[in-house]
């Protein structure tokens, strides 16, 4: 049987995760939720604000909200390409995945290439920017910034099979709908 794969892609603070976390309790097969932050978290911590891993840049002008770019280094940019290789290798194995992504660099072509003989559902996860820049300040984890930053570049040119928006719908709420669409 054809690995199922369902792939959110949402500015951080969105919701991805607890949507992820919901649509487990309700799909019929289990899926497993891979996520972006986890591979993130694989690298060494002198990489989480370095050139070669991940450099966040405040880059908004002062006195306007803070705007915080994240400038992918070389390191950074192969875990990420080693994320993407992996979630085609477990679906190899047929597993059903929940991936959890926040996609600001054109990843998109090379998700479709890896994942096109597996049965991909790509659902946007939505919200408005003043609920994220909100989510994002009561999250510890989390620059204020960020939000604002990969708000244009996360959905641009990208076709979604389902959109779903967090600003009014709960993360079971959001699930039920992947899963009624998705017969999953």
């Amino acid at each position: 049987m054809t690995a199922r794969i369902v792939l959110l892609n949402g500015v951080g603070s969105v919701g991805k995760s607890s949507i992820a976390k919901a649509l487990q309790t309700i799909t019929a097969e289990p899926f497993l939720h891979v996520q972006m932050d986890a591979f993130i978290a694989m690298l060494p911590e002198a990489l989480q604000d370095n050139a070669a891993g991940f450099a966040y840049e405040a880059v908004g002008e002062d006195g306007g909200p803070p705007i915080v770019a994240i400038n992918t280094g070389p390191v950074g940019a192969r875990t990420l390409r080693g994320m993407r290789h992996a979630i085609a290798a477990m679906a190899e194995q047929g597993n059903n995945l929940i991936v959890d992504d926040v996609m600001c660099n054109g990843e998109m072509p090379e998700y479709l290439g890896l994942l096109s003989k597996f049965d991909l559902h790509l659902v946007g996860v939505f919200a408005s920017l003043d609920i994220l820049e909100g989510r994002e300040i009561q999250r510890a984890d989390r620059l204020p910034g960020l939000a604002r930053w990969q708000y244009d570049r996360v959905h641009k040119g990208i076709d979604y099979d389902l959109e779903v928006d967090t600003s009014v719908l709960t993360p079971l709420e959001c699930a039920r709908r992947i899963q009624q669409r998705f017969q999953l």
